[in-house]
């Protein structure tokens, strides 16, 4: 597989492939290339964390960049079992789960950036915006809480107080990087009581779990 052009020219490896190791079946220079061009990317996003980080590095990528790297995550693991013949299995087993979860957050990242264009693109169009503001006016917000509470038994005070923040941030036409460190804020909020005890991710995961039931049944009346 040969990755397109925007690939090849984004980053180039001087000595690819001179340890003289063969590569495996389907594997040329370039798709090495490839990888070491997202070694180097990866080891850059590492060093981020958070949604405000990431929508620091969600700027708009050629599709066929995007492409590329979804098709070697998805070749990756293959590539790598075909390379390890004769290898120890427990050996073989590590390296392709430490494969898996690269190829995992590959896919995660790209679709996340895809997304981040997308928000980026409706958050920069007032008549979007105006309507969204509209549409979210005409709900019975109590009455969404009344449902919610039997599921997510979520505190009024704080869900009217995330009403009317998340209301006032549309109206003021926020950015994209705005936006992510206003839910980075309402997470921190949420979580800080838990912070360093072993109860935050049992409580991380039931706020993702409220916060996604609640946003559909707000979805739902629009």
């Amino acid at each position: 597989m040969r990755p397109p052009d925007c690939v090849a020219s984004a980053g180039r490896v001087p000595g690819a492939g001179a340890a003289g190791k063969p590569l495996p079946d389907g594997a040329g220079a370039d798709d090495l290339k490839t990888f070491q061009l997202l070694s180097r990317w990866w080891r850059r996003c590492g060093r981020r964390s958070g949604a405000a980080g990431w929508a620091r590095r969600a700027t708009p990528r050629p599709l066929c960049l995007t492409q590329a790297i979804r098709n070697f995550a998805k070749s990756l693991e293959s590539w790598l079992t075909g390379a390890m013949v004769n290898v120890p299995e427990e050996m073989v087993r590590v390296k392709v789960q430490a494969a898996g979860a690269f190829a995992q957050t590959l896919r995660r990242y790209t679709s996340l950036n895809h997304l981040a264009q997308a928000a980026r693109a409706v958050l920069q169009n007032t008549a979007q915006i105006s309507q969204m503001l509209s549409d979210l006016n005409r709900v019975d917000f109590a009455n969404v809480q009344e449902q919610a509470s039997w599921v997510c038994r979520c505190r009024a005070g704080l869900v009217s107080r995330l009403e009317q923040d998340f209301k006032a941030t549309l109206q003021q036409q926020h950015s994209l990087e705005q936006w992510a460190a206003w839910l980075d804020g309402v997470v921190g909020r949420v979580l800080r009581p838990h912070l360093g005890t072993a109860a935050l991710p049992r409580h991380a995961k039931r706020f993702l779990l409220k916060w996604s039931f609640y946003s559909s049944m707000v979805i739902r009346d629009t």
